[in-house]
């Protein structure tokens, strides 16, 4: 298999093969990133996916879920990713699910209908890197939307019958913002009702624009206390629709996971349970983070 750079997947990926198509990340801008700092994008030529397919092809017998690399994939042309899709396919005729990472950007260039096509041939659960729905955050974090666009763009995937994970950060408004940007993304988390949120911690990363940013007092970290509270307020804000909450990242210090219409409630109460047991000590510091 062809692996270029760092690899990144979510937690619920573990188990997944992994297919590179890109290389490093086409936007490669965020605020908070270091991830692909080092590796210029780049589409893998078809002839290479194809290796790597002969390859799985050869070790498993029965594959139903892929995941593709690197970076936001979702990037590629309708055109791209219908020729990926048909190609997997051709090796993989069980497959069910084509998932990958996808910027709100990366959506704005397909209609509808090219969705549809993508959905069909198996493109499904795209872990979208949202990370905020409030306007102010997302220039600071230098996104390239805005929350509106973000909506309309989720209401495509929604539309065409792609199911998607929003990605979010916890902290990602700074200190004393946690209890607004919480009812704000959960303001625009409740109008196109994802099938699964996933947070995770803010941190700031050695070399990263934020860095310079705190440095020079324009960001302000949160505590640990904080973000708890921040993802407290934002179960409270967030309806009880069938959506699966997966705050279970290493980097989280409270781990929650469950479905919004069966254990908000009970989510809610095991944040508050672990804000009762961790020590100020542990509570009112700024932890520090190798990674995403």
């Amino acid at each position: 298999m062809h692996y270029t750079g760092p690899v990144y997947r979510h937690p619920l990926e573990a188990f997944t093969l992994l297919l590179q198509v890109t290389q490093g990340c086409s936007h490669n801008k965020c605020t908070f990133c270091t991830m692909y700092q080092d590796v210029s994008f780049k589409v893998d030529d078809l002839s290479l996916v194809e290796e790597d397919l002969k390859e799985a092809r050869a070790i498993y017998n029965h594959l139903d879920r892929i995941f593709l690399e690197n970076a936001d994939p979702f990037v590629l042309s309708f055109e791209k990713l219908k020729a990926i899709g048909e190609m997997i396919r051709r090796y993989f005729p069980e497959m069910e699910t084509i998932s990958t990472y996808a910027n709100i950007k990366n959506i704005k260039d397909k209609s509808v209908d090219e969705l549809k096509e993508l959905r069909a041939l198996g493109y499904n659960e795209l872990y979208v890197g949202l990370e905020s729905g409030d306007d102010k955050v997302l220039k600071l974090m230098n996104k390239g939307y805005t929350a509106v666009e973000a909506e309309v763009e989720m209401e495509k995937l929604n539309d065409a019958g792609i199911e998607f994970f929003a990605l979010l950060m916890l902290g990602v408004a700074g200190k004393g913002s946690g209890k607004a940007h919480a009812q704000t993304t959960a303001t625009l988390l409740n109008k196109v009702k994802p099938k699964m949120i996933s947070v995770i911690p803010t941190a700031v990363f050695p070399g990263s624009q934020l860095e310079v940013l705190r440095d020079r007092g324009v960001f302000i970290e949160p505590t640990e206390r904080e973000m708890l509270h921040e993802e407290k307020h934002l179960l409270e804000a967030l309806e009880p629709f069938d959506c699966l909450f997966y705050g279970k990242h290493s980097n989280n210090l409270v781990t929650v996971t469950g479905r919004l219409n069966k254990r908000k409630g009970k989510m809610i109460k095991e944040i508050d349970e672990g804000l009762s047991v961790f020590s100020d000590e542990i509570l009112d510091r700024i932890m520090q983070r190798s990674s995403l």
